[in-house]
Order: C-alpha cells, then sequence, then structure tokens
C-alpha cells in the first residue's frame, strides 16, 4: 500500500505488467488487500474457471444419464410441434 499511498501506483502497474500477478498487502497489518493482475490473466483466470463450472456440469449429468429416456429426433420434433417445412432452409446455417 505504501506505494499508492506515495503516488507510485504507476510503477506497481508497470511491474504487474512485466511480471505479472502482484498481491498487495496492508503495510499496518501484513493482511492482504487485493491482488492486481493484467486483463488478459485475469479473462484467461475467469476462462478457466468457466471451462470448470461446465466440465462440473457435464459429469454431473453423465452421471444421472439414462440412456432409456432417448428420444429420436423425429420424436423430439413431434412433441415440439416442428415439420419439415419448419426446418426448410436450416441446412447452411451456423450454430454457435
Amino acid at each position: 500500500m505504501s506505494l499508492f499511498n506515495q503516488g507510485r501506483a504507476n510503477e506497481l502497474f508497470d511491474e504487474v505488467r512485466r511480471s505479472g500477478t502482484k498481491l498487495v498487502v496492508n503495510d499496518d497489518d501484513d493482511s492482504a488487500v487485493c491482488i492486481l493482475m493484467t486483463p488478459e490473466d485475469y479473462m484467461r483466470m475467469s476462462d478457466d474457471y468457466e471451462d470448470i463450472k461446465l466440465r462440473s456440469v457435464a459429469e454431473d449429468r453423465w452421471k444421472n444419464f439414462d440412456k432409456s429416456k432417448l428420444i429420436s429426433q423425429e420424436e423430439m420434433d413431434r412433441r415440439l410441434g416442428i415439420t419439415p417445412e419448419d426446418l426448410e432452409g436450416w441446412e447452411n446455417i451456423e450454430l454457435e
């Protein structure tokens, strides 16, 4: 915190850009105040966290998978009221 208090935050930010994540501690009691990191490191960490959550959901679904409950595409279309005419022209559309 002393760098912030001395008006030298830009030095700290430059160091974060050069060498990575920094833990900011309170000078009085050495307690953690915050973590500084580049936006790229934050996005990478955030993406990794989302991937872990999605994997956990997929694993839970796989554990509870019951093959006997599967239905065909035709049956799903029937239940949803989708006709072959409704699907015309969709062959070349990409969904993400």
